[in-house]
C-alpha cells in the first residue's frame, strides 16, 4: 500500500511536470522528457525499502556492511545498495523429528520434542550478519539445541527424567545459553515436551508399578489387621480388670441386699436336696 501511494504521487507529480515543460520548452523534446522521467520513476522504488516492526536494518553496498541497526519505518538507500533486515522479535523454534538419546543408566529415550523461545540481541545483529548471515537458526541454534539436550538427559536416569522434569529443562536452558550467548541469542524459555522409552522399558515400569500398588495394599491389610487385634486384646483386657474389680468387691452382704431387691415375695415351690425333696405348699397347709 505504501508503494502503491507514493508510484501515484510520483506518477501525478511527473505527468505535471512534463505538461509545463512541453507548454514552456519545444513539444518536440517530449518523447526525451517523457523517457527520462519514466527511467527516474523506475529508479524511486529502487531507492526506498521498508524496515518492519521488530526488526532491524544492515545496510550494505555491493555487499559491503556500510550502515547498521536501520531502525523501523521507511529507509533511504541507493538502487546499488540492500538493505538486510534481521527480526529481533521473540521467535520459536521447535524440532519436527524426535530425537534419539540415552539415560544415565544407558535406557534409551526416543521421541525427544523441545520447544525453545529465543531472541535475537538488538546490538548484536550486525555481528550476527557478518559472523553468520541469515541462517543462524540452523547453523547456531539447533545444533546447539541437539548438543544441549543429550548432555542434559545423560546426567538423569530414566526415572529422574520422569520425576524431575523441570529440572531436566532448566538444566537444557542454563547450558542452552552458554553455548549461544556469545553470538548473541538470547534463550526466553526451554520446555521439554515430549519424550518416550523402550517398549521393555515401559513394559517393565508397568509392572514395578502394579508390584508397588499391591505391596502397599498387602501393608495396609496388615496394618489393618493388627490394629484389630491390639483393639480385641485391649477390649478383652479392660472386660477381665473390669470383672476383676467387681468380683473383688462383691460381698456377702451385697449379695444379700441383690437378692432381696429382686425377690419377688414368694417363697419356693419345692425344697430340699438330690434325696429329700418337699413341696413347701403341702407343708403350710
Amino acid at each position: 500500500m505504501i508503494w502503491l501511494g507514493l508510484s501515484i504521487i510520483v506518477t501525478l507529480g511527473l505527468m505535471g511536470v512534463i505538461g509545463f515543460v512541453c507548454e514552456t520548452y519545444n513539444k518536440k523534446k517530449f518523447p526525451l522528457i517523457l523517457i527520462s522521467f519514466i527511467g527516474l520513476l523506475l529508479l524511486i522504488p529502487g531507492c526506498l525499502t521498508t524496515v518492519a516492526t521488530g526488526e532491524v536494518g544492515i545496510k550494505t553496498t555491493w555487499g559491503k556492511i556500510t550502515n547498521t541497526n536501520l531502525k523501523e519505518g521507511i529507509q533511504f538507500k541507493l538502487p546499488w545498495q540492500d538493505v538486510i533486515k534481521m527480526n529481533i522479535k521473540v521467535q520459536k523454534y521447535e524440532n519436527e523429528k524426535g530425537m534419539e538419546t540415552s539415560t544415565k543408566d544407558l535406557q534409551v529415550v526416543n521421541s525427544v520434542i523441545v520447544s525453545v523461545n529465543y531472541q535475537l540481541n538488538e546490538d548484536r545483529v550486525t555481528d550476527m550478519y557478518r559472523q553468520v548471515g541469515e541462517s543462524y537458526s540452523s547453523i547456531i541454534l539447533e545444533p546447539a539445541i541437539q548438543e544441549t539436550i543429550k548432555s542434559a538427559i545423560s546426567q538423569y536416569n530414566a526415572e529422574e527424567l520422569v520425576t524431575k522434569r523441570n529440572e531436566v529443562s532448566d538444566k537444557i536452558m542454563e547450558t542452552l545459553k552458554t553455548k549461544v550467548d556469545e553470538y548473541g541469542l538470547n534463550i526466553i524459555s526451554v520446555s521439554l515436551k515430549n519424550f518416550d522409552f523402550s517398549k521393555e522399558y515401559n513394559a517393565s515400569i508397568e509392572k514395578k508399578t502394579i508390584a508397588e500398588q499391591n505391596a502397599l495394599t498387602a501393608e495396609q491389610e496388615l496394618k489393618t489387621s493388627e490394629a484389630n487385634a491390639k483393639k480385641k486384646i485391649i477390649e478383652a483386657e479392660a472386660e477381665a480388670e473390669a470383672n476383676e474389680i467387681k468380683n473383688s468387691t462383691i460381698t456377702d452382704e451385697i449379695l444379700m441386699q441383690e437378692f432381696i431387691e429382686k425377690w419377688n415375695g414368694e417363697l419356693p415351690k419345692v425344697v430340699g436336696d438330690s434325696s429329700n425333696i418337699f413341696d413347701v405348699s403341702e407343708l403350710l397347709k
